[in-house]
């Protein structure tokens, strides 16, 4: 339960990497120092990868009859053709990836929230919020992996989210490689619980698609598992999800408890129903249940630990909302 899969993840090189915005600054960033240790990191920079300097004269988005143009106001030059080559460029050029972590607000790299004007001019209004040129190809051909801007990642929800489809796409992958459908059953047993959490009806299906009863080559077994994994992941679990997952948890417990026991387990679920404690009060309890159980099968459920324990981190700003 304690070795993990290293996530492939692109991230935006002002952040922790490079002094490269336009201004010349590097962005100091908590959670990429934290993820250091256990991810691979491909930073990219799109605007000093075209040619612009450091620092650099402001650039912007603006709408043009419906279509988004990437435009240099000092000098007038629309460089949205030479973005969208590299754009293209770059993502074919990545081997595996599991992830992108993205600067916020950036007319190239925000995911959602880039200012797209009305006109180049100083003083045009805003006319609405989008995709930075690069996100949108980014969001267009990787769209089932976890794409994220730093922002965002300050709620603790999202981050979690994050944080869990990473390191699970990662540890599929793994088992891609070896392009053995035994090493695939054994990844969707593990994965069982936390499927439950996040779409109850794709285990069904992805045990379907491990178990080859089609007699497939295992090559399209795994791309279509893959596909349907990253479905399954697409929006982080409820609360009402995954106090499901943990009622089926302590199912396989109770038996062994007294009373006392249950009554206080249910009680701290329902504390955690009315976001009282954290979740990981619950899981703590159950996993504490399972080893003095010695039951095998749900310490080996990734549901009880997804990511790395030392990137649990509580703190959450409020701010940021998933994508639906």
């Amino acid at each position: 339960m304690g070795e993990f899969a290293t996530p492939q993840v692109v991230v935006s090189k002002c952040l922790e990497f490079d002094a490269c915005r336009y201004n010349g600054e590097m962005i100091p960033n908590k959670t990429i120092q934290r993820l250091s240790s256990f991810v691979n990191f491909i930073p990219v920079c799109p605007e000093v990868e075209i040619g612009l300097g450091v620092p650099r004269d402001t650039i912007r988005l603006v709408d043009n009859n419906g279509s988004k143009e990437l435009i240099q106001p000092s000098i007038k030059k629309n460089i949205t053709g030479e973005m969208h080559k590299f754009s293209e460029r770059f993502i074919k050029s990545l081997q595996e990836v599991d992830g992108f972590l993205l600067k916020n607000r950036s007319p190239t790299c925000g995911i959602s929230d880039a200012k797209v004007y009305t006109g180049a001019e100083k003083g045009s209004a805003t006319k609405e919020l989008g995709s930075g040129l690069f996100a949108e190809v980014v969001l267009s051909h990787f769209s089932g992996c976890a794409v994220e801007d730093e922002g965002r990642l300050s709620n603790f929800t999202i981050r979690e989210h994050f944080y869990t489809k990473i390191f699970t796409l990662a540890a599929f992958k793994e088992k891609k490689r070896t392009q053995k459908i035994h090493e695939l059953v054994n990844f969707h047993a593990r994965q069982k619980f936390l499927l439950m959490a996040y779409d109850q009806k794709s285990v069904k299906e992805l045990g379907n698609i491990a178990a080859n009863h089609e007699r497939l080559p295992a090559e399209r077994v795994f791309e279509k598992y893959e596909a349907a994994l990253k479905h399954a992941l697409q929006q982080a679990p409820s609360t009402k999800r995954y106090i499901n997952v943990c009622e089926h948890v302590f199912g396989f417990l109770s038996s062994g408890l007294h009373a006392g026991e249950k009554a206080f387990f249910l009680d701290m679920l329902e504390r955690y129903r009315e976001k009282k404690i954290p979740l990981t009060s619950i899981i703590s309890i159950l996993k504490s249940w399972a080893i003095r159980f010695e039951e095998a099968y749900l310490l080996r459920q990734s549901f009880f630990l997804p990511y790395p324990e030392e990137l649990v981190e509580i703190s959450d700003s409020g701010k940021g909302r998933a994508y639906t």
